[in-house]
């Protein structure tokens, strides 16, 4: 057991399953107290009772402007305060083409992927402000930094989740809060499996097409991947850092793929007017 957050309370939403679990995890055993968040009643309760002590399950539906306030105020009277909120809850949404998405869809998707994340943001903000220190954490995506990555419902919240972060980090670290961001690309998750195997469970067939299309051979993206930067942005390790996205996708954003670039092999100089060498 590390000792990183030791002495810290943090809420997670989205804590029943995937990054929200590993965060989970990751945070009692770095020594934090945690209320976890989620609609998933069972598994919530289950990871809750496999922590132990230094958790506690709350119902909470991100869409739910009260749910999110209630688990903020349900951490500060378990453990006595607050000091890191993890935005962490989220949806694949509406898919398919611009002109065929339903509406009805597309507000559903931006109510759990965008409005749950400014819910949380507020009220961590209002809890945090008088004790003047925090840290807020959002989820962000490598399809809310670049185009062509995600449903538009998704990228487009993703992309909103950035620009919320920035703005509540200006505003905020006049009261010593720290508001920052992570942009993961897709991790084997039962979401991420859903999504490219059409069935949840099937996490080694995630994995298994997810390590040939990761730019690190061999190396997919795993839940704990992110519950490692949420810790670092989480403690105090990151004490200067507020304000930032952080990019968990192996260098996919700044242009690192699986085959080789184009400039990998030598060839002489190219000049001027067709000219080579030096």
């Amino acid at each position: 057991m590390g000792s990183r957050l030791a002495g810290k309370v943090a809420a997670i939403t989205g804590a029943s399953s995937g990054i929200g679990r590993a965060a989970a995890e990751l945070f009692v055993a770095e020594g934090a107290q945690v209320a976890l968040g989620d609609i998933q009643d069972d598994a919530g309760r289950a990871v809750a009772d496999a922590l132990g002590d230094a958790a506690r399950f709350v119902a909470c539906d991100v869409t739910s402007e009260d749910d999110v306030a209630g688990l903020v105020d349900a951490a500060v009277a378990e453990f006595g305060q607050l000091d890191v909120m993890y935005n962490n809850a989220g949806i694949v949404g509406a898919v398919g083409p611009i002109d065929s998405t339903p509406a009805a869809e597309w507000h559903a998707s931006l109510d759990v992927l965008l409005h749950g994340v400014f819910y949380g943001v507020k009220h961590a903000a209002r809890v945090m402000k008088p004790n003047r220190s925090g840290s807020i954490i959002s989820m962000s995506s490598t399809a809310g930094v670049m185009g062509g990555l995600g449903p538009h419902a998704y990228a487009s919240a993703k992309h909103a989740v950035v620009g919320l972060t920035k703005n509540a980090a200006a505003e905020l670290c006049r009261f010593g809060i720290r508001v920052n961001c992570i942009a993961p690309a897709s991790m084997v998750t039962p979401m991420v499996a859903y999504a490219h195997t059409g069935d949840h469970t099937n996490i080694d067939g995630a994995l298994a097409e997810l390590s040939e299309s990761s730019p690190l051979a061999g190396r997919p993206g795993l839940a704990t991947d992110v519950a490692h930067a949420a810790l670092w942005l989480a403690s105090d390790d990151s004490g200067y850092t507020s304000g930032h996205c952080l990019a968990t996708d192996a260098g996919f954003t700044t242009g690192s793929r699986p085959d080789a670039p184009g400039f990998a092999d030598y060839a002489p100089m190219i000049r001027e007017a067709g000219r080579t060498g030096l």
